[in-house]
């Protein structure tokens, strides 16, 4: 653009400067040349408002940047960017508000297909929410240490502490040392722990629970003075053990056996079985908070595959490839909320952890059963037949974060039965029949 510019301004002041003419041309011996009767339109230099004008268009191009001509993919990326970062947005937004302790408004309790996920205490039997659960199950914990110390400081090893390796270490030295006693129970140094030693402190004493079981077998907390140290008066904490006589060494030897098969106390999901009537609604859910709860942790890497769909989003993936994904969305639910549709529409519901297997869903349905000891089928949506005895996790089978699946009775063992002239089985226990609703 530039050079346009210049060439015309070239241009210009060439044909103002007259004819041309030779360099060997005598001036005077020439004759005028003639000219055209119509008068010439004359062209005259720009302005300096053009030239001002023209000036400025040329720096406004100059500026600009010639704009990338965009394929298919490039397209596909941007609107893919875009909803990324809308989607990220929100979910700072979500994250910001869970730091500052803002509450979320959601919707009234009563208008969720199940009031939240909720789990009975294996040590009291109290029902919790997912919130109240870990505290409820560590107090449960503690108070049982006025009744069996050994077992509560068990129970405290492998629940409080949720690195499982470290736990596994700890539990191992601690048996070590148990073996040593009960292998040399008249040597003193075996039955002395201390405190200051390096892998005590480190695998050890780190783990909650190990120093307070070690303490209901016997070993007690005392200062003495350390063999070779030159001031005898500068001791060191030791955890000493007493001497043991044999009874003493087979309970040692038995509460050994209980550390290294303990294992975490978990709640343990409740169900919250409920039956329905038939209803058109059967496949409307409205689920609570709970069912969709995330870490930082889950938020963050969440972002991280949406992010990696930006690349992914552009390839030309195998079916192979796209059930992966599928299998990776489907993971990040916890829990499922199943309908089972029985015969005449009657809908039996739970819920369930969406790692559990389909196992579990067969029991959950034949334990509502009155005449459990038939036999029966689930098909999920799409006509896939559930088949009880493979070991195929619920998210696996798409039953994530909701279903409906229908139940049947096995036709062969039914036919048998009306041959026999018996009578059409009854579908649920009375407990449950005489507690249905109605869906809202």
């Amino acid at each position: 653009m530039k050079k346009f510019f210049e060439d015309i301004k070239k241009d210009m002041k060439f044909k103002s400067a007259g004819p041309g003419k030779k360099l060997t041309d005598d001036d005077s011996s020439k004759a005028p040349v003639a000219r055209s009767s119509a008068p010439a339109k004359p062209r005259h230099a720009p302005t300096d408002g053009a030239q001002k004008a023209g000036a400025a268009a040329l720096a406004r191009v100059e500026q600009q940047h010639r704009p990338r001509l965009q394929t298919s993919q490039d397209s596909i990326r941007l609107q893919v960017k875009k909803e990324l970062e809308a989607e990220a947005s929100a979910l700072a937004s979500d994250q910001k508000l869970a730091t500052e302790g803002s509450k979320v408004p959601v919707k009234d309790p009563t208008a969720f297909s199940v009031p939240g996920v909720y789990f009975t205490c294996p040590l009291t039997g109290a029902t919790l929410t997912k919130s109240d659960r870990d505290v409820h199950i560590k107090e449960a914990i503690l108070m049982c240490f006025e009744e069996d110390p050994v077992e509560a400081s068990i129970m405290m090893i492998h629940t409080f502490n949720k690195d499982r390796e470290k736990v596994k270490a700890a539990v191992d030295i601690i048996s070590k040392y148990l073996d040593n006693v009960y292998k040399n129970p008249t040597e003193e140094k075996y039955r002395k722990i201390k405190v200051r030693n390096k892998v005590f402190q480190e695998k050890v004493n780190s783990v909650d629970g190990s120093r307070e079981f070690l303490q209901a077998l016997g070993f007690e907390s005392t200062t003495l003075p350390v063999e070779g140290r030159e001031d005898p008066e500068d001791p060191e904490e030791f955890l000493v053990l007493a001497e043991q006589d044999p009874e003493q060494l087979e309970q040692l030897k038995e509460r050994q056996g209980r550390l290294l098969s303990g294992e975490p106390i978990r709640a343990k999901l409740d169900r919250r079985t409920q039956a329905f009537r038939p209803s058109p609604k059967a496949t409307c859910f409205e689920l609570p908070p709970d069912f969709y709860n995330r870490t930082a942790e889950e938020l963050k890497r969440e972002q991280q595959l949406r992010t990696e769909g930006v690349e992914r989003s552009a390839m030309l993936r195998t079916k192979a490839m796209r059930e992966r994904d599928e299998q990776k969305e489907r993971k990040k639910y916890n829990y499922t909320l199943l309908r089972v549709r029985l015969p005449e529409g009657t809908l039996l519901q739970g819920t369930f952890l969406a790692r559990e297997r389909v196992s579990a869903l067969y029991q959950f349905v034949r334990e509502a059963l009155a005449d459990d000891w038939q036999p029966f089928e689930l098909v999920a949506p799409g006509g896939q037949k559930l088949k009880e005895d493979e070991e195929v996790a619920l998210n696996e089978c798409g039953l994530v974060p909701m279903a409906v699946v229908t139940f049947s009775w096995d036709a062969a063992v039914q036919a048998d039965i009306a041959a026999a002239g018996g009578q059409r089985p009854q579908l649920l226990k009375p407990e449950l029949q005489e507690s249905i609703k109605t869906l809202s």
